[in-house]
């Protein structure tokens, strides 16, 4: 007797697929870390205005607030670095997925992989771009993401 296993229910199946989307995701994460680190430089960049106004307005000792100015500054620079290799993965990586997109033979799952994982667009705006239905674009995704679990499979 024969036992025959549903390929959609096994633990192998689904962290292959979950591996896909995490491997396409990536983009998205690395653009928000991005994103928080501009927000953390920029207020770091106003703290250290704050201490430079503070210091031409006091008229005693300077020495405590240009410490905490250089330790701003410090950190700035620290997260500027940390900003532009961000950028550097980011890049990278928005071609690796650009290349794993563009062996996809049909185009309508190329544009909605395209619009998520590489122009970051929620899935109403994708869905409403290609006036498709919300479950017919969430169809096609599914597809698309299998294929790429494949891909991505083989090349490992």
């Amino acid at each position: 007797m024969t036992i025959r296993v549903n390929p959609r229910e096994t633990n192998f199946q689904s962290e292959v697929l979950m591996n896909a989307k995490e491997y396409l995701s990536q983009a998205l994460n690395i653009d928000r870390s991005i994103n928080s680190k501009l927000e953390q430089v920029a207020s770091l960049h106003e703290l250290a205005i704050k201490a430079t106004t503070l210091m031409s307005d006091m008229p005693g000792s300077p020495n405590r607030n240009i410490h905490k100015m250089e330790d701003a500054i410090v950190k700035m620079v620290e997260l500027e670095d940390e900003i532009y290799s961000d950028i550097h993965r980011l890049v990278e990586i928005k071609t690796d997925i650009t290349r794993l997109i563009k062996r996809l033979s049909n185009r309508d799952q190329q544009l909605i992989l395209e619009q998520r994982y590489l122009c970051f667009r929620p899935w109403e705006q994708i869905a409403v771009d290609l006036d498709y239905s919300i479950q017919h674009t969430f169809r096609i995704h599914d597809i698309a993401v299998k294929e790429i679990a494949k891909f991505l499979e083989d090349e490992s």
